[in-house]
């Protein structure tokens, strides 16, 4: 078993560690930036994104930020209830619910971020830009603008018969 998998069991999954060099007489003195997202499998996600001079300690950061920022999104059965666009800047993901034994159909950020909410059957595509933190920003749009069945027919005052 991998790191990577005992991470994801946790429910804590590193998406992107980006490393900063700043010149300095002496020679490069670096620093790291973590994205991390953070999730329970049942309908909460939350990412964060932290900096320090030392990865494990952006990690850490990023991993409190995710665990203060988690959401409760719609699941039915393992996928959405119906198809979203979800944008941020110049990224944009497209979410389209599929049937079950499909799997998760998606690129490494947003794959990370459906699989820690929950999801099993899920089509997606990217378009724009691939910058990891505006995929993983356009996807929490787009699971944001997911209504259930029950929510449409409580807002608008129509009985589901």
């Amino acid at each position: 078993m991998s790191s990577n998998d005992s991470q994801r069991d946790s429910g804590e999954s590193v998406i992107q560690i980006r490393r900063c060099a700043c010149v300095v007489k002496g020679g490069r003195r670096f620093s790291f930036a973590a994205l991390v997202v953070t999730g329970d499998r049942n309908g909460r996600v939350g990412y964060g994104y932290g900096k320090a001079k030392e990865v494990p300690l952006a990690v850490e950061k990023a991993t409190k930020a995710a665990n203060r920022s988690q959401q409760s999104f719609s699941i039915v059965e393992g996928t959405i209830p119906h198809q979203v666009i979800g944008t941020y800047r110049a990224s944009r993901v497209l979410l389209l619910p599929a049937k079950p034994g499909t799997g998760v159909i998606a690129g490494e950020c947003v794959r990370l971020v459906l699989e820690s909410v929950g999801m099993t059957d899920i089509l997606t595509k990217s378009y724009g830009s691939p910058n990891p933190l505006n995929l993983v920003k356009a996807t929490f749009d787009a699971l944001s603008q997911l209504q259930t069945r029950e929510e449409v027919s409580r807002l608008r005052g129509v009985s589901l018969s």
